[in-house]
């Protein structure tokens, strides 16, 4: 086996030109959920399963969830599986969906077409979550070229929807074939980390979004007394909840950064369609990202609480509902997954890489749920949804490293 990882190691480490034709093939693929305008993600899951079928891999399983709003009416779940010596498997999941570029004169080259500058290839979805896909692919490409059987089994999913709640990827997923994943397997989601490799994410904190309605009454803007202006009493109601929600709860964990939760006034919905009349109605969300040991139920209370004493000050009506909630999940600092992480990232980028929590989302709580517990890692620069997104060459080729060094663990028995 120690022969076996180190010739898989050299392999992948000359694998910089395939990333490249990877990256490309990928981004050319538009794939945009219909949440985001988009027709879906069957284009890249066809291509995915031509190279993994090119390179011997003859375990491919689809879990399609059905979606009326897309051309082909699925939405396409991947499960690839490579057998190794042990009965335990290694899983590793990549999303294949994109968010919209956004503003195309904000990048500096088509975000459809991968632009290479030296090491660092840009492009929309280069790094979320193609990187993750690339370096999937080249494990098992590597495997096939070499002929070799890894200590743990490999099991690679490439999942649907995740930028928008991922009911039609993993969610489906786990619904539709919860045998295909057991407690004792090792789960790592390549969907967030640092720049050196150096954090593993264990913990998330849980999502709760709030949409606020304020309800007054329209009149002309030129007799404001005749009504009741819903757009002041809501912008009111965004400093209430801004400030009353973060006085509520001050806790912190040092897991964490920031090491508190976090409660941010976002989204906006439009009101009235000229200037000259006084809103009757106004509603806005708040993204509260919250620690553990706060609960869903009490920031809710409290911000209907607020809420209350906005409308007796205002004389409209306030009503505040969960638009989206998820709960907090961690899984241990202690377990196989991070203990394997560790020392594969020491040996391929040199680091001691530490257990951290994060405000964002991943697929990872949805494993936790299931009690699998799922570590989230990859070395990557965190550019995802922004203009000019970018991801290294070699960071993908090394990705790969870390995890085929996993696979190979003489204790993949235990």
């Amino acid at each position: 086996m120690h022969q076996d990882l180190d010739k898989l190691l050299a392999g992948l480490a000359e694998r910089g030109e395939r990333v490249v034709e990877l990256q490309s093939a990928l981004t050319a693929c538009k794939a945009l959920g219909p949440d985001n305008g988009g027709r879906g993600e069957l284009d890249k899951v066809r291509r995915i399963t031509d190279w993994l079928t090119a390179c011997g891999v003859r375990d491919l399983r689809r879990v399609d969830a059905p979606d009326s709003r897309v051309p082909d009416g699925l939405r396409p779940n991947l499960i690839a599986r490579l057998p190794g010596a042990a009965n335990r498997t290694l899983w590793l999941f990549g999303h294949t969906d994109v968010v919209p570029p956004g503003d195309p004169a904000a990048w500096s080259s088509d975000p459809w077409q991968v632009r290479r500058e030296g090491n660092w290839l840009y492009g929309r979805g280069v790094e979320d979550n193609q990187q993750a896909i690339v370096s999937m692919l080249l494990l098992a490409e590597e495997l096939r070229r070499q002929n070799v059987t890894p200590a743990l089994g490999l099991g690679l999913v490439f999942m649907a929807d995740e930028e928008s709640g991922s009911d039609y990827g993993l969610a489906h997923v786990l619904e539709q074939a919860p045998e295909l994943f057991r407690p004792d397997d090792l789960y790592i989601v390549p969907d967030a980390g640092s720049p050196r490799g150096d954090l593993i994410e264990v913990a998330e904190k849980g999502q709760l979004w709030l949409k606020v309605r304020t309800t007054g009454a329209q009149c002309h803007a030129s007799t404001p007394h005749k009504g009741r202006n819903a757009f002041l009493a809501g912008a009111d109601m965004v400093l209430a909840c801004h400030q009353g929600l973060y006085q509520a709860f001050p806790q912190e964990n040092p897991l964490f950064k920031p090491p508190c939760s976090t409660f941010v006034p976002s989204k906006h919905d439009a009101n009235v369609p000229s200037v000259n009349i006084l809103p009757g109605s106004d509603v806005f969300y708040v993204d509260c990202r919250l620690l553990p040991e706060v609960s869903q139920e009490a920031v809710l209370a409290k911000a209907r609480e607020i809420a209350a004493r906005g409308a007796e000050r205002h004389e409209v009506e306030i009503s505040v509902d969960v638009e989206h909630a998820q709960p907090a999940s961690a899984a241990p600092a202690d377990s196989p997954v991070v203990l394997a992480l560790e020392q594969a990232v020491e040996r391929i980028y040199g680091v001691h890489p530490r257990p951290v929590g994060i405000g964002g989302a991943t697929v990872a709580a949805l494993l936790r749920r299931k009690g699998l517990p799922a570590a989230v890692w990859a070395c990557i620069q965190n550019t995802c949804h922004q203009p000019d997104e970018r991801a290294s060459i070699g960071a993908a080729c090394k990705d790969a490293q870390v995890f085929a060094h996993i696979l190979m663990r003489r204790d993949a028995h235990a």
